[in-house]
């Protein structure tokens, strides 16, 4: 009885600190944003010697996770071609995100996007 009493403050203790590291890694300057709306990720990019910042927009298809390891699913067309990025919230390679339009669906997950031939229409959200 009185082990296992230790061992739960123990666990306790421990989830307390993995707590305290995980806020430390958020990033606190993140928008709120949904499925939906059309995003553009500012993203870091290395090529050679140089850094450069790239901006990817896009329509967010998925969020997936929470705290330090939240990741979101960005999709657009590029050439007619569909290319499908997924990035960490928190990763420091991600200058900013910025909400272009915010948009209302009725799905959490709009995966079957990337079967359609047509355009997914997305009614905007106030």
């Amino acid at each position: 009885m009185i082990k296992e009493q230790k061992i739960r403050k123990e666990m306790i203790q421990l989830t307390n600190l993995v707590d305290k590291i995980n806020k430390k890694h958020i990033k606190p300057d993140t928008p709120e944003f949904r499925v939906g709306d059309t995003v553009r990720v500012d993203v870091w990019v290395k090529e050679g010697k140089k850094e450069r910042i790239q901006a990817f927009e896009g329509l967010v298809i998925a969020k997936k996770g929470g705290s330090v390891s939240e990741t979101f699913t960005v999709r657009k067309k590029s050439g007619g071609v569909g290319v499908t990025r997924v990035f960490p919230v928190n990763a420091p390679t991600i200058d900013k995100i910025t909400v272009v339009k915010k948009g209302m669906v009725r799905r959490a997950k709009l995966n079957f996007i990337k079967g359609m031939r047509k355009e997914y229409k997305v009614k905007e959200r106030n």
